[in-house]
Formats: C-alpha cells, structure tokens, sequence
C-alpha cells in the first residue's frame, strides 16, 4: 500500500474519520484568510490587515480539542482563554476601526465581515474544548450578548447592535452544533470499532468455554469414578481381596472409555462445518455492515475438506472483522484438477496483515495435515486476498 494515498488506507476507519473531522475544522479556519483577506486589506491596509489575519490563525489550532475528546491531552483551558481574548481583540479592532471613519461604506462592509467571521467562527469552535449542551448553549449566548453590547457602546444604534449580536447567536449557535455532533459521531465510530473487537474476542472465549464445558463434563465424571475404584481396590488389595483386580480391570475400562470421549470432543471442536461456516460468515459479516457474496455449494464435498475449509472460513471471517475497515468480503468455493480452492476477498485491508500471523499460521498446519496450502497477502489495490487448497482425495500427512 505505498504511494501517495497509502497513509490513507493504512488507517482504520476511526482514524479516517477522525482525521476527517478534525481537517473539516481546521478548513474552517483556513476560510477565514481568503474570506477576511481580500476586503481586510483593500479598505484596512496591509499593517491593519495582516494584524487581523495573523489573530484569525489561532481559531485553526482549537482543533487540538478533539485530542482532548480522545483522552490524549487534558482540557485546552488556556487555548480557549487565549481564543476568546484574540476573537474579542479582532472583533473590537474591527469595530474601532469602523467607528473611525463612520461615512466609509466600504470600510465599513470590510470591518462588518471581519467583524461577523471572526467572531462567530470564534462561538462556534470553541465547543471543540468544552463538554455539555448546556455549556456551549451558555459560551454561544455569552458571545453573542457580548457582541451586542459592545457593538453598542462603541455607537452602534440599538437595532443594528441587537442585529449584530443575533447574527453571532444563530452563526456560531450553528457552528457549535455542527461541532458538537462531530464530535459525538466520532465517539460513536470509535465505540463502534470497539464493540467489533469486543464481539470478535467474546466469539473466540465463548467457543473457548464450550470446549471446557464439553471436556470437563467428560473428565469430571469419569476420573470421579476412577479415583473411587481406585481407592476401594486399594482397601481391597491391603486386605489380600482378589476383587481388587475386578476393581483396576474396571478402572482400565473407564480410563479408555475417557480417552475415546475425550477424543470425540476434542474432534468434534476441530472439526468444522463448511456450509454452516459460509452462513455463519455471512450473517456475521452482514450484521457488522459487511457485504458478504458467497460463491459455490459446499455439498457432496469429503467431510475432512469440509472441516478443513471450515476452519478457513472461520479464522478469515474473525480476520476481516478485527482488522482492517472493510465494506465487502467475497467467498468463492470450486473445484479445479482434483482440488477444492476456496478464496477469500476483502477490501479495505489498510494494515496490510503478513502471512505470518498465528492464526494463518495454525491454519497452514491445519491444511498441511491434509495435504493442503495455504497463500495469504495483499491483492490488488486495498484488496487483501487468502486462498487455501485442500485435495479431494485426502490423505493425512503423517507427523
């Protein structure tokens, strides 16, 4: 995945977001230069000009609050003071310059936008460091009172002034709620991609647990009773009781019975069902908003490439769902020269997984048991492609 996007693809899809929101912000910012740029130094003058450009750069650094709704920096208390003083010194520069010249109707338009730009831009990206609705309600409303009565005092009839601070309540009433939902859905992503890995680990220790539920209701009993007959053909042999061998040719028994129990769970867990692990990985899939197209029809296939492909099916599907950001998975099953191929197709693979890995790596020692192989790797584009092949006539390759 190297090239231009490669950074890109290698994020997942929080962090996409993430950086998404986080450049929409800074965007934001970057508008003001061009938007305050032209008229601020047509009608203001180049040293008046680029003061105000400079204090309007600061509203591009707020974004680092999102670092703080991410737990990786404390509150930006000082960065919000430091831009409610620039936004209040830029807006009230705006209004004294426009007071100095009162009959100027171009100085007047270029101070009137400054003015309105910088200050509800100001409102509004200052939610990016603050928590709570009612708070931001409150930040907004204070600058949009504050805009009123300063515009006020400096000469500005009443109406225009009540105009000029319900212009900063609307405008960065909006733009705190664009920012506040933002920052929410990017929560919400984040827990998303959360409860992902979380559903994959419970599916890995919940299948984890039966084995043990399985195995201990098979050895518990059995060794119950081993050690009771122990025991009596102890107390038998002590008494020179020729029942004490009955008693150990039983225990003999049981002990096979247990080992050929304990082999049937254990080939029960290992064995898996492929056309139940096809309908699994689809509905799997399609619950985390996956695609999921299933090709080909794993009936009349030997039941040992059905267990074997099982497994495939099942460590691919865990795969897909706790790595990379993928929207569609493809599955195709046939047959080629006396081989089953089954492949296994997803996009978004940003954190390209090497064949390395010990999933991949138990299961080529799964496959190679029955003479299989597997390959595993990047396709093309942000595809990542596994393809596994199982013989038809198996046979077990010794150890």
């Amino acid at each position: 995945m190297r090239g231009p996007g490669g950074w890109w693809h290698r994020k997942s899809t929080p962090a996409k977001f993430e950086t998404y929101t986080r450049w929409s912000f800074h965007f934001l910012a970057a508008v003001e230069v061009p938007s305050i740029g032209l008229p601020a130094f047509g009608a203001l003058g180049a040293a008046l000009g680029t003061l105000l450009l400079g204090l309007t750069a600061v509203h591009a650094t707020v974004s680092q609050g999102l670092d703080w709704t991410r737990g990786r920096r404390p509150q930006p208390v000082r960065l919000l003071w430091t831009l409610a003083a620039v936004t209040a010194a830029a807006g009230l520069t705006a209004l004294l310059v426009a007071r100095s010249e009162p009959d100027s109707d171009r100085l007047a338009s270029a101070t009137g936008m400054v003015f309105g730009i910088v200050v509800v831009v100001g409102a509004g990206i200052s939610a990016l460091g603050m928590r709570g609705g009612r708070r931001i309600a409150a930040l907004v409303a204070g600058y949009g009172l504050t805009s009123c009565v300063l515009a006020f005092a400096l000469g500005v009839p009443w109406f225009a002034a009540l105009i000029t601070g319900g212009g900063v309540l609307v405008g960065g009433g909006f733009i705190a709620f664009t920012a506040f939902f933002s920052i929410w859905l990017l929560d919400a992503v984040y827990a998303l991609d959360e409860a992902r890995e979380t559903r994959a680990r419970l599916a890995v220790a919940e299948e984890r647990l039966r084995f043990g539920r399985d195995l201990h209701d098979v050895m518990g009993r059995n060794l119950a009773v081993v050690a009771l007959k122990s025991e009596l053909a102890v107390q038998l042999a002590r008494r020179g009781r020729p029942e004490a061998v009955e008693q150990m040719v039983e225990v003999q028994r049981i002990a096979r019975e247990t080992q050929r129990e304990v082999r049937d769970v254990v080939r029960g867990y290992r064995e898996a069902d492929l056309g139940i692990e096809l309908a699994g990985a689809r509905g799997v899939l399609a619950a985390a908003g996956i695609t999921c197209e299933v090709r080909g029809e794993p009936s009349g296939l030997p039941g040992q490439v059905q267990s074997a492909l099982g497994w495939v099916v099942r460590e691919a599907t865990t795969n897909v769902l706790r790595h990379g950001n993928a929207g569609r998975c493809a599955v195709r099953l046939e047959t080629r020269e006396g081989r089953v191929v089954l492949t296994v197709e997803n996009d978004g693979a940003g954190d390209v997984r090497g064949s390395g890995g010990s999933g991949l790596a138990g299961l080529r020692e799964r496959l190679a048991e029955v003479g299989g192989t597997l390959e595993a790797g990047p396709a093309d584009g942000d595809l990542f492609r596994l393809v596994a092949e199982v013989p038809l006539a198996v046979q077990e390759v010794p150890a």
